[in-house]
């Protein structure tokens, strides 16, 4: 009798901890059919505990991307070694990459497997911008030494140039022009070798987010009827100012604007919103109606000369993840061929050495 209530109490016990386990965790038999699901596996994957009773494993990670062969890989090491730790990233439906570790321990009670499942998301989401900000740091000493190196004879360069001016004849200045505009190109590279090698000797000040974004939208307009492209902007009201250096944030946005623009040769219309976001860091996202970025190519922005237009050398996106990093933020990117892409950069309101 006793032991039967030691028993029951045991079971207790067990449900508890298993329904309220912050950890995905999925009973399922030999069958390879779920037994029992609690509610973080349930958030997990999105779908109902009802709905998911009695389904194969294989059937529950393939409604939310098509990763059998990897299941079964999983399930296979269990049947051999009694238990196996794997990582999966699986494509959700609305687009996002989604990552998880999961491991598997066989007959955790008699004829059922226990599945531990982890959403690391998040962790992995943070490596990319740790790995991301390294090749930065190794560009940026590699930049510094290309700079000086390239800065010294172009200095030289630009100084005769000016002395020969005078005695250029008339049908000669057309090189002229083409010889000092390429200088100016070139030593423009060079300021942003300079800005990729270190970070710079700024001065943060108080100021309102939403002034630079006013005057950055002001200095493109010209540019933007151009190419027949049209502003739309929402500011929330009543944000807080934030410590920054104006300079470099506007180089920023005119860099994604810029960007925004090229990429709707035919016309279109940029949205810029700016909004609070969480309690202490606000949002400026910068939205086109382009052609948009491949998902295999969008982890790669910001790399060194990694670029998706034909003229550019991806500098200049370089410098902004510098600039935002500089400033304890991020910046995020989301994109749909054939609908746009979105640049979100995400502020701290002070700054913090």
């Amino acid at each position: 009798m006793k032991q039967n209530q030691n028993l029951r109490e045991d079971e207790q016990k067990f449900r508890i901890i298993f329904d309220n386990s912050i950890e995905g965790l999925i009973l399922w038999n030999e069958a390879n059919q779920i037994v029992d699901i609690n509610g973080s596996a349930e958030k997990i994957f999105g779908l109902p505990k009802d709905r998911l009773l009695g389904q194969s494993l294989l059937d529950l990670f393939n409604q939310v991307g098509e990763k059998k062969q990897e299941i079964i890989n999983h399930i296979e090491q269990v049947t051999k070694k009694g238990e196996q730790y794997s990582t999966i990233v699986i494509k959700w439906n609305d687009g996002r990459l989604r990552h998880f570790d999961y491991s598997t321990k066989r007959g955790i009670l008699e004829g059922l497997n226990l599945t531990v499942i982890i959403d690391v998301t998040e962790k992995a989401d943070m490596q990319e911008q740790l790995r991301k900000s390294e090749r930065l740091n190794i560009i940026g000493e590699l930049a510094a030494g290309i700079a000086h190196e390239i800065r010294n004879p172009m200095t030289a360069l630009k100084g005769f140039i000016q002395l020969l001016e005078p005695s250029i004849r008339a049908e000669h200045s057309m090189y002229y022009d083409v010889i000092t505009s390429e200088l100016a190109r070139i030593d423009s590279i060079i300021n942003e070798f300079l800005i990729l090698a270190k970070p710079q000797e700024i001065r943060f000040t108080e100021k309102d987010i939403c002034q630079i974004m006013r005057e950055t939208v002001d200095l493109l307009s010209a540019q933007a009827v151009l190419y027949n492209v049209q502003f739309s902007t929402f500011y929330e009201d009543f944000l807080p100012s934030i410590f920054c250096e104006p300079n470099q944030l506007k180089k920023v946005f005119i860099n994604l604007i810029k960007n925004a623009i090229e990429v709707m040769p035919s016309g279109g219309t940029i949205t810029i919103k700016i909004n609070q976001f969480d309690d202490q860091f606000i949002q400026i996202s910068i939205r086109d109606t382009g052609i948009g970025i491949p998902k295999e190519k969008l982890n790669k922005l910001g790399e060194p000369f990694y670029t998706t237009k034909e003229t550019g050398n991806g500098l200049g996106l370089m410098v902004s993840y510098r600039i935002i990093e500089e400033h304890n933020g991020y910046i995020h990117v989301e994109s749909e061929e054939g609908i746009g892409t979105i640049f979100k950069i995400v502020l701290p309101y002070r700054h913090e050495s």
